[in-house]
């Protein structure tokens, strides 16, 4: 991982308004990026994902509805949002029966959780999402409350990082 402190050290400094906007661009959840933004200054990257960590492992079922409300269904990239098209890059080409199979595990997961299906899909292909949901969808509400938490701290965790790498 390549060090760009001027990087860190430029997100530091924005000022409230700024550093709000640009963590939710990272994480949709308000209280996540409050809490994050409240943990500088970050004497490193480390620091930083640390503040990932413990925002993540501090918020609720209502806030990791917030979170997951920033994030495409899997399979279905947004059109024209890098974002999503990047951390979805897996479905592409993927062959059409196994996009339907997915279509409809994703309906089945929304009905029982009432949320989109959530992974970090970075570098994963569409058979191996498709996967993931069918062994998650048994689970009970609590536990995929859990599961989410810690995919949603691997995207942040990504996002934070090419953040810090593109600046």
């Amino acid at each position: 991982m390549t060090n760009h402190p001027h990087a860190l050290d430029a997100l530091a400094a924005a000022d409230a308004v700024e550093l709000r906007e640009i963590l939710l661009d990272v994480c949709t959840s308000p209280n996540w990026a409050d809490a994050v933004a409240a943990a500088r200054p970050w004497k490193d990257r480390r620091a930083l994902l640390e503040a990932n960590a413990k925002a993540m492992a501090g918020l609720s079922v209502p806030d990791l509805h917030e979170a997951m409300a920033g994030h495409a269904r899997i399979g279905a990239p947004k059109p024209g949002d890098a974002v999503s098209e990047r951390e979805q890059a897996g479905v592409h080409g993927a062959d059409e029966a196994l996009l339907d199979e997915l279509r409809r595990a994703n309906a089945a997961y929304e009905a029982k959780f009432g949320h989109v299906f959530l992974i970090c899909a970075t570098g994963l292909t569409a058979a191996t999402m498709l996967d993931a949901l069918r062994r998650r969808l048994p689970d009970d509400p609590a536990t995929e409350a859990e599961t989410v938490r810690g995919e949603l701290r691997k995207i942040n965790d990504i996002r934070i990082n090419r953040l810090l790498d593109d600046n």
